[in-house]
């Protein structure tokens, strides 16, 4: 744990000294964010944050790559593949956050970046499954696609919620500290090697939100850009995929069968505000008649702050809703002597949030 920690707080520092750093340069080469009619922030801030957080994450791994127990992890080439990938989506993030990009073009570059990591061992061996069976195993056929749609859907989901300052970077944060949580948990549970490559991609990534995060905040003095989003997608993917591979169904007992499932259902709880804010966007535009990348204003952070939220406000509720349902997830998976306490706690939570996302709208009722 204190490898991983130190690995961790490696990745928040240098992206946090370097930030200003890239900031000026975004100012040098004139890389800014122009105030368009779906934006909310009022003046041009410049971008090309992903840089920052690049740099800290390999600084990060470098390190640990030097660390006792830690330096286990690359005798694999998943972590790697994960950062070669994550190289690739930052030089085109940035020439998108400079000159602007067509949407077919970075797609084509998520494909591409995913199937780095696809010949660098990460891509999904297995889906677990209830049954005698325990596993349906993927040929190359099957895993290879399915790993490369499910890498570009958690790349474009982290983009989509990239519309307020810190928004992104905070909800990424929780969700990879979720999933730091479940991973080490897992290997302390069914007595693995601790040195895991998704133990130590989340390790990375939360370091990176939590470095990057004080100058994103509200308001923001830089932005992540594409550069920065599409990293994020792409690790926090990476780390999903490579997690998928650490469990065998059929040597878990049928009682623990959820934690084996659950690094499938992970992904969905950690970012389920982003994928229901994707699939969301998807359906209203294609039911317009436009085109699923076409930009809009209905987007839920936008409508939070339609309703009456300030800026800062509707960060924080976004962060926390997303926080009980990563949070919920990681309990269910190892709390099995409660289970309806967790539940009532889950549903207590989910009540209270519910109640405080809509105050504006109930203040508007009761003045009528």
């Amino acid at each position: 744990m204190r490898e991983y920690v130190l690995t961790g707080l490696v990745v928040a520092a240098v992206t946090y000294l370097l930030t200003p750093w890239v900031r000026r340069l975004a100012e040098r080469i004139g890389a800014y964010t122009e105030v368009r009619d779906r934006d909310v922030h009022t003046i041009p801030t410049p971008r090309l944050g992903g840089l920052g957080m690049f740099a800290g994450i390999a600084a990060g791994l470098l390190v640990a790559s030097r660390l006792p127990t830690l330096h286990r992890v690359f005798q694999t080439s998943e972590a790697r593949g994960a950062l070669a990938g994550g190289a690739l989506l930052v030089l085109i993030g940035a020439a998108d956050d400079k000159w602007g990009l067509d949407a077919l073009t970075k797609l084509a570059g998520q494909i591409l970046a995913a199937g780095i990591m696809v010949l660098q061992g990460v891509q999904f061996l297995y889906l677990p499954v209830p049954g005698k069976t325990g596993a349906l195993s993927l040929g190359t056929d099957l895993a290879v696609p399915l790993t490369v749609l499910f890498v570009v859907v958690t790349i474009n989901a982290v983009n989509f919620i990239d519309g307020l300052d810190g928004l992104a970077a905070g909800v990424v944060g929780i969700a990879s500290m979720a999933f730091f949580a479940y991973s080490y948990e897992l290997s302390v549970v069914h007595h693995f090697d601790r040195a895991a490559a998704p133990t130590l991609l989340t390790a990375a990534l939360t370091g990176a939100c939590i470095g990057f995060l004080p100058h994103n905040f509200n308001p923001a003095r830089v932005f992540m850009g594409d550069s920065g989003s599409m990293l994020l997608g792409l690790m926090l993917a990476g780390a999903t995929v490579s997690l998928t591979g650490r469990v065998d169904p059929n040597a878990v007992k049928a009682a623990d069968f959820l934690p084996a499932l659950l690094p499938l259902l992970m992904p969905i709880a950690v970012l389920a505000v982003p994928l229901v804010d994707l699939l969301l966007a998807i359906l209203r535009r294609t039911r317009g008649g436009q085109a699923p990348w076409t930009p809009d204003k209905l987007h839920l952070h936008h409508r939070l702050l339609q309703i009456g939220h300030t800026h800062a406000r509707a960060v924080v509720i976004m962060y926390l809703w997303s926080a009980l349902i990563a949070g919920g997830a990681v309990t269910v998976a190892f709390a099995h002597s409660r289970p309806m306490l967790v539940l009532a706690a889950f549903l207590g939570g989910a009540a209270v949030l519910l109640v405080a996302s809509n105050i504006p709208r109930l203040r508007h009722t009761d003045r009528v």
